[in-house]
């Protein structure tokens, strides 16, 4: 079995981020850590950036808030999506009881 050549980071940024599911969310450091580069926050904001198609509105700040820059466009598609945003604090949906 062959392997391709080893992912770039902005790929595996993608992979990570493409796979956060429907209502759910991450921060930029797990994003990071997930992605081989623990303490890379920054890089995953920039990757981001360069990628506009993933659903980037999932990816949150390590406090659960949402970059003051990111307002309301962010706020709006998870709100979209079922979260509760407070102020700039992303709460996720809660789960029913039901089963």
């Amino acid at each position: 079995m062959t392997s391709g050549p080893p992912l770039s980071f902005d790929e595996r940024v993608a992979r990570i981020v493409d796979a956060i599911p429907w209502g759910k969310t991450r921060s930029y450091g797990e994003v990071a850590f997930l992605a081989g580069s623990p303490g890379g926050a920054r890089a995953v904001v920039q990757a981001l950036g360069r990628q506009r198609t993933l659903p980037w509105w999932r990816v949150l700040r390590s406090d659960g808030t949402i970059a003051e820059q990111m307002m309301p466009d962010q706020a709006r598609l998870l709100a979209a999506e079922g979260l509760t945003v407070v102020g700039n604090r992303v709460r996720e949906a809660r789960r029913s009881g039901r089963r």
